[in-house]
């Protein structure tokens, strides 16, 4: 679904956020900023301060993975920054000082490492990262201590849950040194199929080992997901279909339905169209549409804030409309 690859830094001489105090974490905020604005090759961006954005802002940035919920709570001198296609953005006074990521469409990591290596390499031109020898790009957490790099990939995995295969691959995962969370990382559960798999080794190995790494266990899951697909198809087709065509219905026909839900019927749909049981039905519009029925984006389109219940119609709504528009009609293209 995605590639992600994160790299964590700190200014060398102050104290990481959680020891720092808010004229050090200004300090740093003011030095970011300078940095950002003093380096035309990171190109046009823009510095929000979390301070002056609405709560529903914050919300949004969480939900398009911009962001994380824990950079969110308590907004004082933090900041996110964005590049012009939000492909990059960094997050100041995280965990860390300084968080730069990328975050691409489709099986990009190796692209993603470039975009923020550039980004990395550019405010180190202006900022005195704390960095030590031996142990490399010193971290708030020692899990991230050495690249600081956290590369991972979003993965839609229905068919192993389907076949009781899931729990199976992703232990296995463990044991070769990745973590597997939720949809918006540490913390959070796996919906709708979604799963991050990302590496838990940042000492010891380099940035293009790490990826490498990763990229291979990937293909390797994705290869076992195919399988998944195919044995269902050739077992308990009839079965599938009509799961298939059960989720599209509801979400087709609800008034009321909730984002968990949502999503859950949504993976069953995309399955669906990636099987070619749906013709016609784009790909991308499902995966734009698992974020756009998140609760903030919701109230986004709608243009005022909304109680739960208000924001399970409207999203029913937007969903009935946004799969209508986007599937053929029976009749499309006959002659009157």
């Amino acid at each position: 679904m995605s590639s992600r690859v994160r790299l964590a830094r700190n200014v060398c001489g102050v104290p990481f956020p959680h020891r720092a105090d808010a004229q050090q974490l200004q300090a740093v905020l003011a030095g970011v900023r300078g940095a950002v604005e003093a380096t035309p090759s990171i190109g046009p961006t823009e510095v929000l301060g979390m301070a002056s954005m609405s709560v529903l802002e914050r919300q949004l940035a969480v939900e398009e993975h911009l962001t994380s919920p824990q950079h969110v709570q308590e907004p004082n001198s933090k900041a996110l920054v964005l590049n012009r296609d939000r492909s990059v953005s960094i997050m100041v006074n995280e965990e860390d000082h300084i968080r730069i990521q990328a975050i691409l469409p489709g099986f990009q990591v190796d692209e993603a490492l470039r975009l923020a290596s550039a980004t990395d390499d550019a405010l180190e031109e202006t900022l005195d990262y704390a960095f030590d020898e031996a142990l490399g790009y010193l971290c708030a957490c020692p899990t991230n201590v050495g690249t600081g790099l956290r590369s991972s990939v979003m993965l839609h995995l229905p068919a192993l849950a389907a076949v009781n295969m899931l729990g199976q691959v992703l232990a296995s995962v463990s044991k070769v040194g990745l973590a597997v969370r939720g949809i918006y990382g540490e913390g959070t559960e796996a919906v709708g199929n979604l799963f991050q798999v990302s590496n838990q080794v940042t000492m010891g190995r380099s940035e293009s080992e790490i990826v490498a790494h990763l990229k291979a266990v990937a293909r390797q899951i994705v290869d076992s997901e195919r399988n998944a697909r195919g044995a269902i198809m050739s077992d308990a087709r009839t079965q599938l279909e009509d799961r298939v065509y059960r989720s599209y219905g509801i979400l087709t026909n609800a008034r009321m339905i909730s984002s968990e839900e949502a999503l859950k019927l949504t993976s069953d749909v995309k399955l669906g169209v990636d099987l070619g049981f749906i013709p016609g039905m784009p790909a991308a519009l499902l995966t734009g549409l698992s974020v756009d029925i998140m609760p903030a984006h919701v109230q986004r389109f709608v243009g005022r804030e909304l109680n739960a219940w208000e924001r399970d119609v409207f999203r029913a709504t937007l969903i009935r409309e946004r799969l209508a528009a986007a599937t053929p009609r029976a009749d499309q293209g006959k002659e009157e």
